[in-house]
């Protein structure tokens, strides 16, 4: 069911506020954006979206410490991990790699969000610039996007030939079943949302000045061919389901619970346990005689505006 001009508006307003919510996290005051004015507004939030707020941060805050334990399982093993994040525009994937990297050690893991490819990268096999990026043992890469571009927004934009549209689907399979051999565990989410979503979405893009930026000429055109996104992941499915990195699909209408399901699944895909560590003692900070700390000059002091 489409949304009328004032509940689209409402729902516009609902997308900023959780927006700026998020970045806030912790300070549980209930701020509300004008997505006009983008001024903060008296809260008039429910009880009950009040209290599932924070069941959201509560499960949030839980299973990030399990993503804690889970990383220091796969440096304590040398497991070796590759998680793929596609989806249509706006439908979230961003969002659950923020929550998912937020507390973990980006030495261990990290993100790989490729440029569209340059003169030379074009000339090169297919799979050359991914493989680059593929984790040593200990090592966690989120892919956002990854080489299924070539199936995605390669093929409904005219970017890539029929034959190597063809040729992609050929070798896709090996390509992730030798990395499978290889040791690396590949992991493959796909985030959907629903047509309505989408436009509600970018139109809070287009109101909230912070998220602008993620409105690129691409993503407005895949607006008007969604019917060709949505063909062509059909088809990727169906041919890059396999039994080594089978595709697993997130609900993304509500983007709140597709972080946290999609997290608590990911979670369930590895069978990490605590790593046990040695109790951390402070040592004794030592002081010498001889030591006088030199004044910073006044010049080089950021000012304290706040």
């Amino acid at each position: 069911m489409r949304l009328n001009e004032t509940d689209l508006m409402e729902r516009v307003q609902r997308e900023l506020t959780d927006s700026y919510d998020e970045e806030l996290e912790m300070e549980l005051e209930d701020r509300e954006i004008d997505p006009v004015t983008r001024e903060v507004l008296v809260s008039e939030r429910s009880d009950e979206a009040k209290e599932a707020r924070r069941l959201y941060f509560r499960e949030l805050f839980r299973l990030q410490a399990e993503l804690v334990k889970l990383q220091d399982w796969v440096v304590h093993t040398g497991h070796k991990v590759v998680i793929l994040f596609e989806g249509r525009d706006a439908a979230g994937k961003g969002g659950v790699i923020k929550r998912i990297v937020q507390r973990l050690n980006p030495r261990v893991c990290r993100v790989a969000a490729l440029p569209a490819p340059n003169n030379r990268e074009r000339t090169q096999w297919y799979f050359q610039r991914y493989v680059s990026h593929l984790p040593a043992a200990g090592e966690i890469v989120l892919f956002d996007r990854s080489w299924y571009n070539r199936a995605g927004v390669e093929r409904v934009m005219g970017f890539c030939t029929d034959e190597q549209y063809e040729e992609f689907f050929q070798t896709v399979p090996e390509f992730e079943r030798m990395l499978a051999r290889s040791g690396i565990q590949l992991i493959k989410y796909w985030f959907s949302i629903s047509d309505e979503e989408q436009n509600a979405r970018f139109l809070g893009r287009i109101h909230d000045p912070l998220k602008q930026w993620k409105l690129s000429p691409m993503d407005l055109e895949s607006r008007r061919r969604w019917e060709e996104y949505t063909k062509a992941k059909e088809i990727m499915l169906e041919r890059t389901h396999i039994a080594e990195a089978p595709w697993w699909v997130v609900q993304g209408v509500d983007k709140k619970k597709a972080r946290l399901n999609c997290i608590h699944h990911l979670l369930e895909q590895m069978p990490y346990v605590e790593v046990e560590h040695p109790a951390i003692q402070l040592p004794e900070r030592e002081y010498h005689d001889d030591y006088v700390r030199r004044p910073v000059p006044a010049e080089i002091i950021v000012p304290e505006v706040y």
